[in-house]
């Protein structure tokens, strides 16, 4: 079981439901209504905030990757990838 997975699991129905429809707004273009930001220093990633979820992934022209789905913590920002 991969993080995402495992993060999906620790969230509420309520997020979860949250956290597919931003999935599927992400996938069809459609984030004009989310708080998004492009992480510093990277041209490729970004993190979208939602309440207190944060969700930070990278996009392409084919493909788009969830890198982190978590709570705000100090950490939540320090990615290695």
């Amino acid at each position: 079981m991969d993080k995402i997975e495992k993060a999906l699991q620790k969230l509420r129905p309520k997020e979860k439901e949250t956290f597919k429809q931003i999935l599927a707004d992400i996938r069809a273009e459609r984030t004009q209504k989310y708080d998004i930001k492009k992480l510093k220093g990277r041209d490729d990633i970004f993190r979208i905030r939602k309440g207190d979820m944060r969700i930070i992934f990278s996009k392409t022209d084919t493909l788009t990757k969830i890198l982190v789905l978590e709570k705000r913590s100090e950490a939540t920002y320090k990615i290695s990838t």
